[in-house]
């Protein structure tokens, strides 16, 4: 492994981690301060209150998740005029982003009231739990013009290789979101209200900076917004694509913990317990990923197709490193892991039997999220779109439903498959059409 890792320059290795280190220390501040969020409002004398701001944050997380498809193709775009050095491009792009996300963050906005009807009616929480998520949610919906314009922030950022800053984004918003916790929720006894408009701040707040910091490095000002329309239409189409392939992979997750209830509450909190290990893989490989989308389309914006297959092969090192090292982290240390998240002796005996599953998981799951950095850098948004869509189809549908008389071993078969799959894929697509890419 050392002789192989002395095949590239240390330059380059840091040039890799200079993405990638900020994105994976952004990826740990974030549930950190998160903690102190959910503990002010968990200190609260009623837990109606803790009840409704996690059903409110669900919801809201699960549409904001949606969007990131705004990030992704934004990245993908940004990196390849960098490499280019055609920063009259990149503010297009900008453009193009900003427009996008206002007229869609507008839109989640006044549709509020139908949203919530519709997330309560999924949900069915407490009746008492209703008016309160309700409140929360209606507040945080009006935030979604400025989540967006941050998503096109962070893919400025990103693709620009000025990840330091993305990082710094990513603390802004909680740092703001427990500021403002305790002045409204414990300084003006605002309760879930309180919870909702802290956000609401963070998010305003962070897009402010994100837009100061972009306009700098771009030399962008609102009187140079200039759409083109034809330009506005392929973007428009790659952020769709984008869209279906995150909502097909949100499918395929709220399909695991959905049938995961069938199995009894204990099934469910192993679950929730297993999928922080999820969370701890993401860390690493997010980073990596970020690295990828940035290299990748920077060497494709230079049109030098040996540099893109260079910061692959670098890359993909690092992807093999970190699976290998997360993969001996859960054989080793797995049990204690679980103790440490949970201290219920029947969570933790029930876990221990999955955790088999979870040892595998980075040797099998790191090629999608390495592949899935390749191919936002090159801006392939239905070569993500198709392979996620086979993947489901012939990864975790078959399994899911194979795996049925296994119960919850079943459901872990078929999220296992389902990432395999996603690799396999991914990697005949690439294979396929590399010499028409780049």
């Amino acid at each position: 492994m050392s002789s192989t890792l002395l095949r590239f320059p240390l330059a380059d290795h840091k040039k890799v981690f200079a993405i990638a280190l900020p994105m994976i220390l952004s990826n740990i501040a974030a549930p950190m301060l998160g903690l102190v969020d959910t503990a002010i409002i968990g200190h609260l004398p009623d837990a109606i209150y803790l009840s409704a701001v996690a059903i409110g944050a669900m919801v809201v997380s699960f549409i904001f998740l949606l969007a990131v498809f705004l990030r992704m193709a934004t990245t993908g775009y940004i990196a390849q005029s960098f490499g280019a050095n055609d920063r009259a491009a990149q503010r297009q792009h900008f453009n193009h982003g900003l427009l996008l996300a206002v007229l869609l963050g507008s839109a989640i906005g006044l549709g509020s009231p139908w949203i919530i009807d519709f997330a309560m009616w999924i949900v069915q929480p407490d009746t008492q739990l209703i008016p309160l998520a309700s409140d929360y949610i209606g507040i945080r919906l009006w935030s979604a013009p400025a989540a967006l314009i941050t998503l096109i922030t962070l893919g400025v950022l990103l693709g620009r290789q000025q990840s330091g800053r993305a990082m710094w984004l990513a603390i802004i918003t909680n740092g703001v979101n427990v500021v403002m916790d305790v002045i409204l929720i414990l300084g003006l006894g605002m309760n879930v209200k309180g919870a909702a408009w802290a956000s609401f701040s963070a998010d305003y707040v962070t897009a402010a900076v994100g837009l100061y910091w972009c306009a700098r490095a771009l030399n962008w000002s609102p009187t140079s917004i200039h759409i083109k329309f034809n330009a506005l239409r392929q973007y428009a189409s790659v952020n769709g694509n984008i869209f279906i392939r995150s909502l097909v992979l949100q499918l395929c997750m709220a399909t695991m913990t959905g049938y995961a209830a069938r199995y009894g509450s204990t099934v469910v909190a192993v679950n929730a317990v297993l999928m922080q290990f999820l969370m701890l893989i993401s860390l690493g490989l997010d980073g990596i990923a970020y690295a990828v989308e940035a290299l990748t389309g920077a060497a494709k914006g230079q049109r030098n197709p040996h540099k893109v297959a260079y910061w692959c092969r670098l890359t993909l090192l690092w992807s093999c490193i970190f699976a290998i090292a997360y993969t001996l982290l859960f054989w080793l240390f797995g049990p204690a892991i679980i103790g440490l998240i949970t201290d219920i002796p029947e969570v933790i005996t029930t876990a221990a039997q999955y955790l088999p599953w979870i040892v595998l998981l980075p040797l099998i799951g790191h090629w999608s999220y390495w592949f899935d950095g390749v191919f936002i850098g090159l801006s392939l948004s239905k070569g993500m779109r198709n392979t996620m869509i086979l993947a489901a189809a012939f990864g975790f549908l078959p399994l899911w439903w194979l795996g049925l008389p296994l119960q919850n071993h079943g459901l872990w078969m078929a999220l296992s498959g389902f990432l395999l799959m996603r690799g396999v894929f991914q990697a005949l697509w690439l294979r396929l059409r590399w010499r028409q890419i780049i």
